[in-house]
């Protein structure tokens, strides 16, 4: 009884590997998966969608939607600011700042973002530039000329939300 018992699982065994060994000869090998370059790679398509946030949020700012300008960041408890050599903030802060701010101004006369650089690394990327913003809050007319960076992340909904700020005086002349 055992013999039989032992040649039925050696015969089931033999056809088990038999019929992997043949299953594997008759399916078509597997492409290689792409090599992402996370450093290195363009994302071309990313950094479009990227310029075309930048130029929505400057919208928003124009338009005096605050609340839309609000949307284009991801606040949460990881969301952090660095703004003209001060202490680290976040996002309760940043979010009080930018409704205080940008919902005072009552004329946008120019929002240049001079050598900007976006850079993509996936579903995060980097937006560096010089600003040259000259805003007007009544009468009185704020120029805004700083070195930002704005860090963004792709959420779930495929949306650049903006998760770090960081805003220091650009000293003139060195500009690029």
């Amino acid at each position: 009884m055992k013999t039989k018992i032992t040649l039925a699982i050696a015969i089931a065994c033999c056809l088990i590997s038999f019929g992997c060994k043949e299953k594997q000869e008759t399916e078509a090998p597997a492409e290689p998966a792409a090599v992402v370059d996370l450093i290195n790679d363009d994302f071309p398509e990313a950094k479009k969608e990227i310029t075309a946030t930048m130029e929505a949020i400057f919208e928003s700012v124009k338009d005096g939607d605050i609340d839309k300008l609000i949307a284009f960041h991801a606040y949460s408890p990881k969301f952090t600011e660095f703004k003209g050599g001060a202490p680290r903030n976040g996002a309760a802060e940043n979010e009080e700042f930018e409704r205080n701010t940008f919902g005072a101004v009552t004329e946008v006369i120019k929002m240049d973002t001079n050598d900007m650089q976006i850079a993509v690394y996936g579903d995060v990327a980097n937006v560096t530039f010089h600003s040259d913003f000259h805003l007007k809050f009544g009468e009185d007319l704020a120029v805004v000329n700083d070195q930002i960076s704005l860090l963004f992340v792709k959420n779930s909904d495929g949306e650049w939300k903006i998760v770090a700020e960081h805003h220091s005086p650009l000293k003139m002349g060195e500009e690029g």
